[in-house]
């Protein structure tokens, strides 16, 4: 090998080198860029997760209310059901059917209902 072929292998090692240094330079923008997008979707998500988070928050705080309500609900029921059963079958309450039910104003909360006793 003389001189003259050397240079010539040379140059063509070099061309070589360049083109694979763009090519790697290529490479790397389109999976930097692939990264930037999943990166990104991450961000959404995790923004999507963080008012989903608030949302449920809110959800959780009314269903609070809902349970003291029908606590409440159930303490006047088992209070009622306790009067009831200590009357025993003194009184039955009419039904909506019946011809004479009249409007019982003693108590807000019997308005509508009229006690028959046998």
């Amino acid at each position: 090998m003389d001189e003259q072929e050397i240079k010539t292998i040379e140059k063509l090692l070099e061309k070589q080198t360049d083109q694979f240094q763009r090519y790697l330079g290529i490479v790397e923008e389109n999976f930097q860029h692939k990264i930037d997008i999943v990166i990104e979707g991450q961000q959404m998500l995790a923004e999507k997760i963080d008012r989903m988070d608030a949302r449920l928050d809110g959800v959780e705080g009314r269903l609070d209310r809902v349970e003291v309500k029908v606590d409440v609900v159930v303490a006047e029921l088992s209070a009622h059901r306790k009067d009831t059963e200590a009357h025993g079958p003194v009184y039955r309450v009419k039904e909506s059917g019946e011809k004479s039910i009249e409007r019982c104003r003693d108590s807000p909360r019997l308005w509508g209902l009229r006690f028959t006793f046998f």
